[in-house]
């Protein structure tokens, strides 16, 4: 099963504060350990929403939004695609990853359709 892992944004994202030098080197030793046990598929963080567009459809019209966006816990820092067995071990290996903020952070998991969900 596919699974896109989001991590939630907070405050420090928004404002575009980096990590630390060992938060980086956590992560990736995580990556590095996602990589070898052939889980991880993609990944990246995103910077902030300062930086983004949003397009709204309204029927045929379209409308661009600049960011920053508000409602910052709705927003996404970073991703990661992996390929699990399952959710329990998707959530096993979340448990595992560094608190990617340095503060409280939120890290979400939403499986991905595949073609058989569409027969």
């Amino acid at each position: 099963m596919r699974v896109m892992v989001l991590v939630k944004a907070t405050p420090e994202s928004e404002a575009g504060l980096m990590p630390t030098h060992d938060l980086l080197e956590a992560m990736g030793r995580y990556n590095a350990d996602l990589t070898e046990a052939g889980i991880l598929r993609a990944g990246d963080g995103l910077r902030p929403s300062r930086d983004g567009k949003r397009i709204v459809f309204d029927g045929p019209s379209r409308t661009v939004l600049d960011g920053p966006f508000s409602a910052t816990q709705e927003l996404v820092a970073g991703y990661w695609i992996w390929e699990v067995k399952d959710m329990a071990e998707a959530v096993a290996w979340v448990r595992r990853c560094p608190n990617p903020m340095p503060s409280r952070s939120e890290i979400e998991i939403r499986p991905l359709y595949e073609m058989a969900d569409f027969s």
